[in-house]
This record gives C-alpha cells, sequence and structure tokens, in this order.
C-alpha cells in the first residue's frame, strides 16, 4: 500500500518525494498551487492492484491510506469492493448500458442470456455466488432439458459481464476466479457437433408456402429466394427495395456484420413484393402485420409446418426453423454451379479479405448467379413431379 501523487500535467501517478516529473512538471510549485491530486494503491484480494482517488490533501491520502492497512490487517478488505454490495442484476445492468455493449450485434442474445441467468442469481450479491451453485445452475438447466449449447450461453454471457467488470475494477480476483473456473458443455469438435444441416426440399418448401397463413407466405418466399436472415427480412422497409432494378439493397444497420449489401430479385420474388400493398413511406415495412413490423414468426411458423405435416423445432430431429432457408438457398446456389464469391457476396457470409480483393462480384455475377438457381430448381421441381407420376403407376 502507497500514497501517489498525480502528475498536473502528464496525469502519471508517481511516488509524493518526487521533486520533478519526467514531464518537467515542477511538483514543489504545483502544491503550493494545489494543483496536485493524491491517490492511494494497494491490492485487492486475487493479487489485482487498485487505485483509489482521495483528494487534493495529503493528509486526506494518508488517514484513507492508514484505513485501507487496518482492513487489510483485520482481513476486511473485501468491504471497500462493489462486489461486496452489488447484485448480479445491477452489475447486469450497468453492463448493459454500456454504449460500445450496445453496438454488439449479439447485444439482443446477451439480454435474453442474461436475464434468464438473473433469474436465479439475479438478487444475490456477486462475491456471494460460487463456482459450485454455478455449477448447480448448469445442472438444473439440463435437467429441464434445455441444449448444452443454450447453458453454455448462458454461463458465457455471465462471464462476460464478470470480465468487464474485473478490467474496470468493479470486481476482485475472487469473483473472476468463481466464473472462470465453471467449464463449458461444448468444447473443441464438440462445439459444433450439434450444428444443423437441416435443408429443405421443393416439395416442402411448396407444402408449407401452401400452408401459411398470410403474412408468412411472402416472409418464407423471401427466405427461399434470397437466402436473407430472419431479422434482415422482417426489418426490410420498402425503401430499400427497388422493383424496378430487382435490387434489394440492405443497409449495414441491419445485417449481421455491419455491411451494406445488394440482393438480386429473382422472377419469383418479383410477383410477390409486386401483390404486397406498398405504405406510402419508404420506412414502411414490407412484411407488416396489420400495419406494424413483424418481429416474431414462429407462432404462424409452427402452425404452417403442422399443416403441411413438416416437422417444426431446433432441437427436434430433422425438425424445420425458418434460418434452414438459408442454408438450403446457399446449398442449391453451389450445387447450381454458381462460384462460391458469389454466393457469399449475396448471403453476406463471412469472406476472405485477400482472395475477394482479386475477386470482385459485381450485380451482374449476382443476376446470373440467380438465374442458375432458378433454373437448378425448376429442374429439381420436374425431378420430383415425374418420380411422383412413376410412383403412381404412370407412364
Amino acid at each position: 500500500m502507497s500514497v501517489l501523487m498525480e502528475c498536473p500535467g502528464c496525469h502519471k501517478k508517481q511516488a509524493v518525494k518526487n521533486k520533478l516529473c519526467t514531464c518537467r512538471e515542477d511538483f514543489v510549485k504545483a502544491k503550493r498551487s494545489n494543483k496536485v491530486r493524491y491517490w492511494i494503491s494497494y491490492r485487492l484480494p486475487g493479487g489485482k492492484q487498485s487505485r483509489e482517488y482521495v483528494g487534493l490533501s495529503i493528509e486526506e491520502a494518508r488517514d484513507a491510506d492508514g484505513k485501507r492497512r487496518v482492513q487489510k490487517r483485520e482481513n476486511r478488505i473485501f468491504e471497500i469492493l462493489p462486489e461486496s454490495k452489488m447484485t448480479f442484476q445491477e452489475l447486469t445492468n450497468w453492463y448493459l448500458d454500456l454504449e460500445s455493449v450496445k453496438e454488439k450485434r449479439y447485444y439482443p442474445i446477451l439480454q435474453i442470456s442474461l436475464g434468464k441467468f438473473n433469474r436465479i442469481f439475479g438478487k444475490r450479491i456477486v462475491s456471494d455466488i460460487k463456482s459450485s451453485e454455478l455449477e448447480d445452475y448448469r445442472a438444473k438447466r439440463k435437467r429441464e432439458g434445455k441444449a448444452e449449447s443454450t447453458i453454455d450461453q448462458e454461463i458465457s454471457a455471465a462471464k462476460v459481464v464478470i470480465n468487464k467488470a474485473f478490467l474496470d475494477d468493479k470486481v476482485g480476483g475472487n469473483v473472476l476466479k468463481s466464473f472462470k473456473n465453471v467449464k463449458k458443455y461444448l468444447t473443441g469438435a464438440r462445439r459444433n457437433s450439434n450444428q444443423r444441416t437441416r435443408l429443405i426440399t421443393p416439395l416442402e418448401f411448396v407444402q408449407l408456402e401452401t400452408s401459411a397463413p398470410l403474412h408468412l407466405k411472402p416472409i418464407l418466399r423471401a427466405g427461399y429466394e434470397t437466402g436473407m436472415r430472419e431479422g434482415e427480412i422482417l426489418k426490410l422497409k420498402w425503401g430499400m427495395v427497388s422493383l424496378k432494378d430487382r435490387v434489394i439493397g440492405l443497409p449495414k444497420e441491419i445485417t449481421k456484420d455491419h455491411e451494406e449489401r445488394i440482393i438480386p430479385i429473382s422472377d419469383k420474388l418479383l410477383g410477390v413484393l409486386d401483390r404486397i400493398p406498398r405504405g406510402i413511406r419508404e420506412d414502411y415495412p414490407v412484411f407488416a402485420y396489420k400495419g406494424k413490423e413483424l418481429h416474431d414468426i414462429r407462432t404462424g411458423l409452427k402452425k404452417a409446418c403442422t399443416a403441411a405435416q413438416v416437422l417444426y423445432g431446433r432441437f427436434k430431429r430433422g425438425g424445420f426453423v425458418y434460418h434452414d432457408l438459408r442454408r438450403t438457398f446457399y446449398t442449391d446456389m453451389r450445387r447450381a454451379g454458381v462460384q462460391e464469391s458469389v454466393i457469399k457476396a449475396i448471403t453476406g457470409h463471412a469472406r476472405n479479405e485477400v482472395s475477394d480483393r482479386y475477386n470482385q462480384v459485381d450485380l451482374k455475377d449476382m443476376r446470373e448467379a440467380m438465374e442458375r438457381l432458378t433454373q437448378y430448381r425448376r429442374d429439381q421441381s420436374a425431378n420430383i413431379g415425374q418420380k411422383d407420376f412413376n410412383h403412381a403407376g404412370g407412364k
């Protein structure tokens, strides 16, 4: 533990015995002018060093230093840590309110995961949460039937909060250690073992589209014809769509990678969009329900799947979810012979910066890709129709 003074010029903290700073600031004159700020430095439980601003008086700094020495000697140093009074919900609120965190593309997922975690630990004092309790939380969530990936996501979200709080001196090393010791269910190869591989066949899509509620039909077609993410489709506004030029222009504000993207409109999607009543304002949602922007289509999708006799559900073997349309689009494009660089330019998948610099993709490439996809799917549908005909006894 020690008392430090802050240079009024360069703000470097240093020993109070110094008379001249490395920036040539004269401490003797600065002290006379009452310009020197004083700090005390001490180590928190776990070894992390902390500095605490005291004021402009060296006497107050020495008194504060003496108080911390007594607390440490009596093993009461933890009383000065915010974690000794702060609940995990309060810590969560602080974290989610940071502007740097709000900018993260997975911010909504963080909110959901932390919300679930806070149902159990929200009212608990942060320093009281032990590793054994976190492990019990994992086991309890698994007994409830939650997927291991979901449980890992909830624990990871809590760890992110703790790591940030540790860097900002809001929690000490003991709290960090408690959370860090909790292992993930899915690591290494197992982490990717539950990746989805579900593709939707042309026949299944026709059945789904036919069975879907009226407001869901164009949303299904948009996903099938463009490979856009569900969030991008639901946030689509008429100002982003040009039926004349047959393109959709996604602004960076709604894309996952925060990059603008141009997507060609196929013949079938053009027909669907042309039939949708268009709002006067450019900020009117393309896919509205009762005049309002949609945020969740799961209820309608479940009904469509039930009516079409298509199994629904992320955690059911062979179950269908909306994101499978995006995977199907990518796969059909590849099978139609479209270059991977063109597919990625349309879908917004991560690309290789070096190779992409020498392999530029333009709108013409994308339109040709859409034509290839249309022809491929037309051939697939024709083959399926012939098989059904043969199966029924036709010649």
